[in-house]
């Protein structure tokens, strides 16, 4: 299971986001990115991030840790943003931390080389998952200690948002035109496979296992395994 913590002071709302995550400092002296249950996207976008990050960490590319942050909304109280105190009252209970790398750098393709196995590597992940906010616009990746680190994933998964309609797109093809490290991915023909027989039934369990029971409706486990694996059985299908 994810790690828990407790929420004991709200720092500073990050506005770049659309759900308005927030810095916070917990019980473990630690400090994280959270995402509120309460926001727009609602609790699978946080489902989104866990399964999704998880895989990716399984895979050995880099993701921040992510934690479950159990927050009371009096932590809110010295915040003078009534925008910032009605999400974190509506967040109560379990929400998504992600650690804080702190002097991270927004990710520039000009300026940030990638290696050519990484790049693929990334690529064939988020065809996987069909990361869809990977673009030159929002790349979603930071610079920390000069490597690269992905982040923000609450994109990936959109079949669960029409889960009658899952089982026609579980072997949709991936749209990659605008993926920002497609310059640099020149061994996707090799990395791609070897990554895609890395995906097992097994990975995506334990993946899986991670989510919190809050975020989820009865069966969601069984239908997240079985959608992902049918996926992962035809990997033809969706990597570039």
């Amino acid at each position: 299971m994810l790690r828990q913590v407790t929420a004991i002071r709200y720092v500073t709302p990050l506005r770049e986001g659309g759900s308005l995550p927030g810095v916070v400092e917990a019980d473990d002296l630690g400090t994280y990115v959270v995402k509120f249950r309460g926001a727009g996207q609602g609790p699978r976008a946080l489902v989104a991030e866990v399964i999704s990050g998880e895989i990716a960490r399984a895979l050995g590319l880099p993701v921040p840790e992510l934690t479950e942050v159990h927050l009371d909304p009096v932590v809110a109280r010295a915040e003078p943003d009534e925008e910032v105190q009605e999400l974190i009252k509506a967040s109560a209970g379990v929400n998504l931390g992600m650690d804080f790398l702190p002097g991270a750098l927004g990710y520039d393709p000009v300026v940030h080389p990638v290696d050519a196995g990484l790049a693929s590597r990334v690529i064939a992940f988020d065809a996987f998952v069909e990361n869809v906010d990977r673009s030159w616009r929002n790349p979603n990746l930071l610079i920390w200690h000069g490597g690269l680190w992905l982040i923000d994933h609450g994109a990936t998964l959109y079949f669960h948002h029409n889960w009658p309609r899952a089982e026609a797109v579980v072997h949709r093809a991936y749209k990659w035109d605008d993926h920002v490290l497609k310059p640099y991915a020149t061994e996707l023909a090799t990395e791609g496979p070897a990554l895609a027989e890395r995906i097992t039934p097994e990975l995506l369990a334990a993946a899986i296992a991670q989510v919190p029971s809050e975020w989820l409706d009865e069966g969601d486990r069984e239908a997240y395994q079985a959608h992902l694996s049918a996926r992962a059985e035809r990997p033809e299908a969706w990597l570039p």
